[in-house]
């Protein structure tokens, strides 16, 4: 009897492994695949680097697509629908790694330009998985942040209206929840000092996104604000970011995610204070994750029990514990110790400028290389820290990003 044929990215770890339960697996680097590769296959495996379109599935017997990632818009899902191909995504799989990537980039921000985050109003713009852990740990570095995302915004309104229906006016109030508070995106641009996109890429509707971040965008901000962007390139107009720093209405940029990638723009990148190859969401367990998510969907559509896990799979940590004396240290100061032992984001940054010469096809194949040759980066709740004479405060901030604490006697 014939195995089922399935094709899966290079990039998927443990892809192999997970999906010889249910078939032949073909793994193969995502951004060369062709029609040819996958002619004969049932499933379909892949991240980002694959473009999922007619061109790649016409005549094919691919009958289930599943990108391992939190972002589809590298997939045709029109023409899936139509063929009746059934697809999947990977919503939150990485999440917890894109926040740890802020967080270690605000620290950085904040430790180079001399400046207490504490101080600082942070407008996250995209409260969704990724979001949301991003509002976390920025509240508990202590920064006030403003929650932009008006999808969200009105579907709580609408289960507000139906709660308040079903309990009366006092409905929230005698369940002691409290009220969400959400800002216009001109209340954010005009009150923060750090902005950061956490939104997916769309293009039409009433909330799309593509170049939202244009010159009206720049123009309403607070003038010297700090700009992030770790959603998707194409949500940045770059020219007019670029406006806005010569402008001084930028002063400071973090830039993952690129508009044209794999090309990028050296100019942007030459201005930036870090640049990394959209890597802020490839922490290890965020890609096993993303793995296990595809394999679980493929494993309903087949219609079988979904029985493989990476539990006893995964590596020791490569940063098992990190001790640091606090002494004269401010929280960034010492945060920045730990996080950037964890992960060191300056090594990605670098690693990017290294491939600023040639064309944009030579800067493209650099790119990829850094993001297919990603170094293993494990999240901070696999590193035990111990603090030498540190205050509470601290050590409570320490736990409150994910890391395991230990505090010595003062």
């Amino acid at each position: 009897m014939t195995q089922r044929k399935i094709v899966c990215c290079s990039n998927m770890p443990y892809a192999r492994e997970a999906f010889s339960l249910l078939g032949e697996p073909l793994v193969k680097d995502g951004r060369t695949l062709t029609a040819d590769d996958v002619r004969d296959a049932e499933i379909l495996a892949i991240r980002s680097t694959t473009k999922v379109n007619r061109d790649l599935l016409e005549g094919s017997r691919v009958r289930f697509v599943g990108t391992a990632t939190i972002g589809t818009d590298h997939m045709d899902k029109a023409y899936m629908d139509g063929a009746g191909i059934k697809w999947c995504f990977a919503p939150g799989c990485n999440a917890n790694s894109v926040s740890e990537y802020v967080t270690t980039a605000l620290l950085r921000l904040a430790t180079r330009h001399g400046f207490s985050l504490a101080d600082r109003t942070i407008g996250v713009i995209g409260v969704g998985n990724v979001g949301r852990l991003v509002v976390q740990k920025a509240e508990a570095l202590g920064m006030k942040v403003l929650r932009n995302d008006p999808p969200r915004e009105r579907g709580e309104e609408r289960q507000g209206d139906r709660e308040t229906r079903r309990h009366g006016d006092d409905g929230k109030q005698r369940r002691g929840e409290k009220e969400k508070n959400w800002y216009s995106l001109d209340e954010v641009l005009k009150e923060a000092d750090i902005i950061t996109l956490h939104v997916p890429l769309t293009k039409t509707g009433t909330d799309a996104t593509w170049h939202m971040a244009d010159r009206n965008f720049f123009g309403r901000m607070k003038p010297g604000c700090i700009f992030f962007n770790c959603a998707r390139g194409a949500v940045v107009n770059t020219a007019d970011l670029l406006n806005a720093m010569d402008e001084g209405i930028v002063s400071h940029a973090v830039i993952d995610t690129w508009e044209g990638e794999p090309a990028f723009s050296t100019e942007l990148l030459k201005r930036a204070d870090i640049g990394t190859p959209h890597i802020a969401g490839h922490s290890f367990e965020g890609k096993v994750f993303g793995t296990v998510m595809v394999y679980q969907e493929a494993c309903k559509f087949l219609g079988v029990e979904a029985t493989w896990t990476p539990d006893n799979l995964l590596p020791p940590p490569v940063v098992p514990s990190v001790d640091v004396d606090c002494t004269g240290l401010r929280d960034e100061e010492a945060l920045w110790k730990i996080a950037s032992r964890v992960y060191d984001i300056e090594a990605d940054d670098r690693r990017l400028r290294d491939g600023t010469f040639g064309d944009d096809k030579v800067r493209s194949a650099h790119f990829d290389r850094l993001r297919a040759k990603y170094p293993v980066r494990r999240e901070f709740r696999f590193t035990r820290v111990t603090l030498a004479n540190a205050q509470a405060e601290l050590a409570e901030k320490v736990s409150m990003l994910g890391f395991q604490v230990d505090l010595k006697a003062r």
